[in-house]
């Protein structure tokens, strides 16, 4: 069944995900914020995900806020063997939807107490470090909020820890303080500003994660990549995640969508094979 998910990727020391995985984010309502508007319907995407084999659940407990960890509890608790839910801190939510950044890392130990609750375990499988902005890393130091989460890692509170939005220069002051497993950026066809930590992070045997694999709240817009779908008879959304997949052996996607139909387009692109030509047309969208 892995093989039909693009196989799977093992960092050292971390656990084994699928290279499809899925994003839960689009679980909660308009803006990432509030209730979503059929809850039977989201419940009903994460189980088609697991029964498709997909090992690889991102999360986090500022979506929604809350929403969307409580909907994966009442979806998959008690969590079958080899799911792994990987969750972020570092954010919080303001009353009126806005995004808060919360990195003091006596807000960062009550955002892990936080998911712990609602997601019903009593440890968490990968915790990652939001840093920077959505599209901006920045050069801010990680020691103290990485020690903090590294404190409740000893603890036994977190397995892994990971980054997100992170630069090349904090991933490795992060590694000196703890293990790095996965590292989560802003990266697609469009956006690969982060080739750098891309190769880095496949260099040190890091899973690095793109999230906005598809261009996020602006979907990505490629004269060349429409012409590319066309041609091998399948979706833009597809040949961009197939093109994620080929692009390195340490990537592992997490495509979000509220329905089961689409996510099934997703998973789909696991298989898509990209004739070397398609690649090349593709590999020169962001010049």
């Amino acid at each position: 069944m892995t093989a039909q998910l693009g196989g799977t990727v093992t960092p050292v020391g971390g656990p084994t995900l699928t290279r499809m995985g899925y994003g839960a984010m689009q679980l909660a309502g308009p803006h990432v914020f509030g209730p979503p508007k059929d809850r039977g319907r989201a419940v009903a995407v994460l189980r088609a995900a697991v029964e498709a084999g997909i090992t690889h659940i991102d999360t986090a407990d500022f979506y929604g806020p809350v929403v969307v960890n409580e909907i994966i509890r009442e979806a998959l608790h008690p969590y079958p063997d080899g799911l792994h839910l990987v969750t972020k801190v570092g954010a919080r939510r303001g009353a009126d939807g806005g995004w808060i950044v919360s990195r003091h890392p006596e807000d960062l130990k009550a955002q892990v107490y936080d998911n712990l609750r609602h997601l019903g375990v009593e440890t968490l499988d990968v915790v990652n470090l939001r840093l920077g902005d959505v599209d901006t890393p920045n050069e801010d130091s990680v020691a103290e909020p990485f020690g903090a989460l590294a404190e409740l890692r000893e603890r036994g509170l977190i397995r892994h820890l990971g980054l997100s939005a992170a630069s090349v220069a904090q991933l490795a002051e992060a590694r000196a303080i703890a293990p790095v497993v996965t590292v989560q950026n802003l990266y697609n066809l469009a956006n690969r500003r982060d080739e750098a930590l891309l190769r880095r992070t496949a260099a040190e045997d890091i899973v690095f994660v793109p999230y906005f694999p598809l261009g996020g709240f602006t979907p990505l817009q490629s004269e060349t990549l429409a012409k590319v779908a066309t041609r091998l008879e399948a979706s833009p959304q597809q040949v961009a995640l197939a093109w994620l997949l080929r692009r390195s052996p340490n990537i592992a996607l997490i495509p979000g969508t509220s329905s089961v139909a689409h996510l099934r387009e997703n998973i789909a692109a696991a298989v898509l094979v990209l004739p070397d030509d398609a690649v090349a047309e593709l590999d020169g969208i962001a010049g």
